[in-house]
């Protein structure tokens, strides 16, 4: 069983993350979205910067962020096939909810950046864990959009990365586990 809402040990134990194609309706209202972001911000944070902030992206706005996606990719690859762009669109129409995650990190802080940047990865975790403990499923994709400037700049300014987009729903087909890594080949003791 994933997403075992019995504990709160339980949930993280059987966390199983919602592949974004297969999330469907419903999603979270807004008063649940609201507490799911909630969540997100009591992450931890060196220094109290807030290096993350987060961006719905509603139903009604989604045909707007397939044409975003469509001719920031078209000016980086002018010969792109049918194919290609009917994925940009498929990415934009997933999920129910969608939550553009930006790492904003603060610039000329005592902080280092990869801590701002460990930050908004931990924020987005938060904002999964909140997901799942409300009962949905939430899929964190980063792929050919997050790093296109472009689309950056749909969500955010120079200095800022897309760090992630989160899928929000329901799932609509029987989830499956996937491969995790073994124990003894992750963990250690150190015994210098």
């Amino acid at each position: 069983m994933f997403n075992d809402l019995s504990s709160p040990l339980a949930l993280l134990q059987t966390r199983r993350s919602g592949k974004p194609r297969d999330l469907i309706a419903p999603g979270p209202d807004d008063a649940q979205l609201r507490q799911i972001l909630e969540v997100a911000l009591r992450t931890p944070d060196h220094g109290k910067l807030a290096p993350w902030r987060f961006v719905i992206v509603s139903q009604d706005k989604r045909a707007a962020l397939a044409d975003v996606l469509e001719t920031a990719y078209r000016a980086e690859k002018p010969d792109a096939g049918r194919l290609e762009i009917e994925a940009m669109h498929q990415f934009a129409y997933q999920a129910p909810t969608l939550v553009v995650a930006l790492s904003s990190p603060v610039a000329g802080s005592k902080i280092p950046l990869w801590e701002q940047e460990l930050s908004a990865g931990a924020a987005i975790m938060n904002l999964l864990h909140a997901t799942h403990a409300l009962g949905f499923a939430g899929g964190w994709l980063t792929g050919w959009p997050s790093f296109n400037h472009d689309v950056r700049d749909a969500f955010g300014k120079a200095g800022e990365k897309i760090a992630g987009f989160v899928f929000i729903g329901t799932p609509g087909k029987e989830q499956e586990e996937r491969p995790r890594p073994e124990y003894d080949a992750i963990v250690s003791t150190w015994d210098r």
